[in-house]
């Protein structure tokens, strides 16, 4: 045959091609897609870190279905670009930008009390922002950068918008988690801030991730009856600049080998998207899904007096006040 007659180094060139052909295309036939065709017009919709990858995505898909869209963002330039291009794609203009840096508890609570103040209702809250790769290093309210902006942030943002959200119900809250809650071992309370053993560069992300799971788990068990619906979800590994805290050489190293695997934005975007319109979804409040179904969570996940002590220590961190509180 002609394949035998080509060179070794050849043959080994058409051979990792054609395994990345084949492995692309498998991907690509089962990579969850979000089917449904529900309009969201006079719904509203906040989505944080939504300037970016699939934050930007779900809030193109949100604008397209009628949504009023608020681009819930830390850097109001590239939020301001993503709002005009979401309107200049999508035709639909009812597309705002507001300021929140999640790193910065006095922001989530201007931010919230600035939405309380001028919208009438919250259909639908999106907790989609997030960081990865960092170090240890404290913020402002001398918490963790990464727990903050991945947890912290999301947990005192959410509370003091429940109020909101349950006057709008039917209602919904998606928490955009990650299988890298799978990593941690355990939950070390005393070391959230990780002052100690908090070195590995993807150990703090594991443990946010975890959160956010286990936090879901604890708001949806709060909130049955209510007509306010609870979900996290794992996107893919997604091309975004999530990981734009990773070190140069591990950048190097991995992401020519592994970014051609990788969902584009859009493709991650479809399990937040899906679970944010899809009906019928009530009897799965608190679920972890992935690729548009449920999946399963790891076994420190699941644990209810883990989530249950979450909450308590995160609303002792946050500094969270009564009428700040509507559960």
């Amino acid at each position: 045959m002609w394949l035998f007659e080509l060179s070794w180094s050849t043959q080994t060139i058409i051979f990792l091609a054609s395994l990345i052909l084949v492995i692309k295309i498998y991907l690509h036939w089962t990579c969850g897609v979000c089917t449904s065709t529900k309009r969201l017009d006079g719904k509203t919709v906040i989505i944080t870190g939504a300037n970016t990858g699939i934050g930007k995505e779900t809030a193109m898909d949100m604008a397209l279905r009628g949504a009023r869209v608020i681009l819930a963002c830390r850097n109001l330039d590239r939020a301001n670009a993503a709002r005009d291009e979401i309107i200049a794609s999508t035709r639909k203009t009812n597309v705002i930008v507001k300021h929140l840096d999640l790193a910065s508890l006095k922001s989530v609570r201007a931010f919230a009390h600035d939405i309380l103040k001028t919208e009438n209702r919250l259909d639908i809250l999106i907790n989609n922002a997030g960081l990865a790769a960092l170090g240890p290093e404290l913020t402002e309210d001398g918490l963790d950068n990464q727990m903050q902006s991945n947890h912290f942030g999301h947990f005192l943002l959410t509370n003091m918008l429940l109020g909101l959200i349950k006057k709008s119900a039917p209602s919904r809250i998606i928490n955009v988690a990650s299988e890298a809650h799978r990593f941690p071992r355990k939950l070390d309370f005393d070391n959230l801030n990780f002052k100690t053993d908090g070195k590995g560069l993807f150990k703090i992300y594991g443990v946010t991730k975890l959160c956010n799971v286990l936090f879901t788990k604890e708001l949806a068990s709060r909130l049955k009856g209510t007509g306010t619906i609870v979900f996290c979800l794992h996107p893919g590994s997604v091309k975004t600049d999530v990981g734009r805290n990773c070190p140069l050489w591990l950048k190097c190293i991995t992401w020519p080998f592994c970014t051609p695997f990788f969902k584009s934005a859009k493709e991650g975007a479809q399990t937040t998207i899906y679970l944010a319109v899809t009906e019928n979804l009530e009897g799965l409040s608190g679920s972890y899904f992935s690729d548009c179904k449920v999946a399963k969570e790891s076994k420190l996940a699941k644990d209810e007096g883990l989530a249950k002590k979450l909450w308590e220590v995160s609303e002792e961190l946050v500094k969270i006040q009564k009428d700040e509180l509507h559960l």
